[in-house]
């Protein structure tokens, strides 16, 4: 995943007269999979990157002769703050205006090497992991990702191992009907989204149309700030009459590929500035899941990343 930066900084401003102490080094060293599972339970970089600014205060006041598993102490403390922060977003959700997506993230090619890690970071996966309640997401994440035991899950989800084991099963067996059919290569996801560029740069809809399946979803967020869909487009000939009206404005964007999630994504800009972020669900061969992602706020943190790579 990409690093937590801000995190780091934080460590780094507290490290004493701006020397590695032992805490820093710790917190350093499990930085990036710190970051994944927040991120994982909260579909959102920004809220991952301030979980781990509390896991940082918090665990800079540890008497580490006290701690006998510092890894597990640390994903102990980030799966509490980001239950604690994941309620609160549950509410922001409930006035949310239109689809909730989860904010795209860029991601570094080792991701995309790690097929389960691509899958379980894709836009795909985390709109099923938004179907989960918020203690049945973490035991998901902890244990189908990170394969934790059940007893250090369940010192970070305050639950007894047996009831973890339970919430574990209820979850998996949730998640494995709605999920992706099977892990996707990059080469079926790359397909796809070549044929919606060819079809926004030529006009030619036809190898766009072909890709979709009869059930197809169109989804969009803009936030209430950027103009989108503000509920489900279902079904291949809605969404092919809602690409074909939109085709003049995607023509006009620059379109680059980008590697979003774990996978290929197309980024659109206008006037050199992210404007919307294109990710795609496949299911047997075909386009099963369109998501447009516009909300300003969500790309920030993608856009700081771009500028920093340049």
């Amino acid at each position: 995943m990409e690093d937590a930066e801000g995190a780091e900084g934080a460590a780094g401003r507290h490290a004493d007269g701006g020397r590695t102490d032992a805490a820093t080094e710790a917190f350093i060293a499990h930085r990036n999979l710190l970051f994944t599972v927040a991120y994982e339970m909260l579909g959102s970089a920004a809220d991952a990157e301030d979980v781990l600014q509390e896991t940082w205060m918090r665990w800079a006041g540890v008497d580490l002769g006290t701690v006998r598993d510092q890894r597990a102490y640390l994903v102990r403390i980030t799966t509490r703050q980001s239950l604690t922060r994941l309620r609160t977003l549950g509410r922001r959700k409930e006035s949310y205006v239109g689809a909730w997506l989860p904010e795209p993230l860029l991601t570094a090619p080792d991701v995309a090497e790690d097929a389960e890690l691509a899958d379980s970071v894709s836009m795909a996966m985390l709109l099923v992991l938004e179907t989960l309640a918020p203690t049945e997401r973490a035991v998901f994440v902890l244990r189908e990702v990170f394969d934790l035991g059940y007893d250090e899950i369940a010192e970070a989800v305050d639950k007894s191992p047996a009831a973890v084991r339970q919430i574990a099963h209820r979850a998996r067996a949730h998640v494995a009907a709605r999920r992706p059919r099977g892990i996707v290569s990059r080469t079926e996801t790359q397909d796809a989204l070549d044929a919606f560029q060819r079809a926004a740069e030529t006009g030619d809809l036809q190898s766009l149309l072909d890709l979709l399946a009869p059930e197809v979803v169109f989804l969009g967020d803009g936030g209430g700030v950027k103009k989108a869909v503000l509920r489900p487009v279902v079904g291949a000939d809605k969404v092919a009459r809602l690409l074909a009206a939109g085709m003049g404005t995607l023509a006009a964007a620059s379109m680059r590929p980008a590697q979003v999630n774990g996978y290929p994504a197309l980024v659109l800009r206008f006037d050199d500035a992210i404007d919307t972020v294109v990710a795609v669900r496949i299911d047997d061969g075909l386009i099963t899941g369109l998501y447009a992602v516009r909300n300003p706020e969500k790309l920030s943190h993608m856009e700081r990343e771009t500028t920093l790579r340049r």
